[in-house]
């Protein structure tokens, strides 16, 4: 029976991150995913990495990950296409303005510096957005990625770290025998480890159901575009702040010219058939709102949309932190569609906590138990 002292069971951008960096602090690592690292949630997501609009409480985490994400090249020693090149939220109403104003205040506290645009300033410094845009809020620290390409590179790092990373490795059963945890993968066998972190996403409830720890996890899938390749102009990551769904589009261009967009409404998803669905109205509505937001893009065309399993909780935070009935379990799932950005700092979070058994970085608010019943 194959031993180490960790086993992390999902290998997205959360499991592959705290692999990396539980190899770092020496321990032995086994990343189980049962299909490709980085092809759920992690790889099909729009790809932002922004600390505003956030929880306040989610701060510490995005801060601790944004420090991560400035040296991710030569700390993995591959490419992510992270571009830190702003991310601009803008808003319809002065109602909406002022709540941005708000929490640009407040974040102050927490590290994070934003700038409030006025509608002239805006028109000065983004001269293409839409005429009924009435305020903006800047980060200039922000930026984005590529999700298909960074969980497989830190995959990738964790491997040539040293970590057992086992790719098309199936859980079919998980228990505690003695002061182990028993992990039996299709057709490879059991593993046997004294800590087990579950960031198995979509996944993860089936996972802590079987220790007394049901959870209410949702699935949807987001709805994504991406446009044939313009001039490139748009340097920032935008997104439209609003308390309307069918209002919210997020959009940023890749140096090759493409646009890449999201938002509007989320569709169906099941863990069962493995499948998420793209509803053409909400891609109708999708661009309606991007040319609502930048009416140069009225006549550009769409060359692939897609979707994926993303995994929600009732009040909008992730579970994550040692589990309430089992010592040596860990969590770190349900990230609610703002996973990715956070990903770096919830793997090296999650990694010193499992290591030394606490954390400099406030995770209370993301324990399990608060959904004991």
């Amino acid at each position: 029976m194959t031993a180490a002292d960790v086993i992390v069971i999902g290998g997205g951008i959360m499991g592959a991150s705290a692999a990396f960096f539980l190899r770092r602090r020496g321990k032995s690592v086994i990343l189980l995913e049962r299909g490709l690292v980085g092809q759920q949630a992690s790889g099909v997501n729009f790809g932002n990495v922004r600390r505003q609009g956030r929880h306040l409480h989610q701060l510490p985490l995005a801060n601790r990950s944004r420090a991560i994400w400035r040296s991710l090249p030569e700390l993995i020693g591959e490419d992510c296409e992270f571009v830190a090149a702003g991310h601009l939220r803008v808003s319809y109403t002065r109602e909406q303005a002022d709540r941005m104003e708000a929490y640009a205040r407040d974040a102050r506290d927490y590290g994070l510096d934003l700038e409030m645009l006025s509608s002239n300033a805006l028109r000065e410094r983004f001269p293409y957005l839409g005429r009924e845009i009435v305020a903006g809020c800047y980060d200039p620290t922000g930026g984005h990625a590529n999700p298909r390409l960074t969980a497989p590179a830190i995959g990738r790092a964790a491997r040539r770290a040293g970590a057992d990373v086992r790719e098309e490795a199936e859980v079919i059963g998980i228990g505690k025998v003695g002061e182990d945890f028993v992990v039996e993968v299709a057709g490879q066998g059991d593993l046997r480890a004294p800590a087990v972190l579950i960031t198995a996403g979509a996944w993860a409830g089936k996972l802590s159901a079987l220790f007394g720890e049901p959870v209410p996890l949702a699935v949807h899938g987001p709805q994504m575009t991406v446009t044939e390749p313009l001039p490139y102009r748009i340097e920032p990551t935008i997104g439209v702040s609003t308390p309307h769904l069918r209002e919210t589009v997020y959009f940023r261009q890749v140096k090759r010219g493409n646009i890449i967009c999201g938002g509007h409404a989320r569709g169906p998803a099941s863990i069962e058939t493995n499948r998420a669905t793209v509803l053409p109205e909400v891609i109708v509505g999708q661009m309606e709102q991007l040319r609502r937001a930048m009416p140069g893009f009225a006549k550009v065309n769409i060359i692939r949309s897609w979707s994926g399993i993303e995994s929600y909780l009732p009040d909008d935070a992730p579970i994550m932190g040692p589990s309430a009935t089992t010592p040596g379990l860990f969590y770190a799932f349900g990230f609610c569609g703002a996973g990715f950005q956070i990903g770096p700092g919830v793997g090296e979070t999650m990694a010193e906590l499992v290591a030394t058994g606490e954390t400099g970085t406030p995770i209370t608010p993301y324990a399990i138990s608060r959904f004991r019943t």
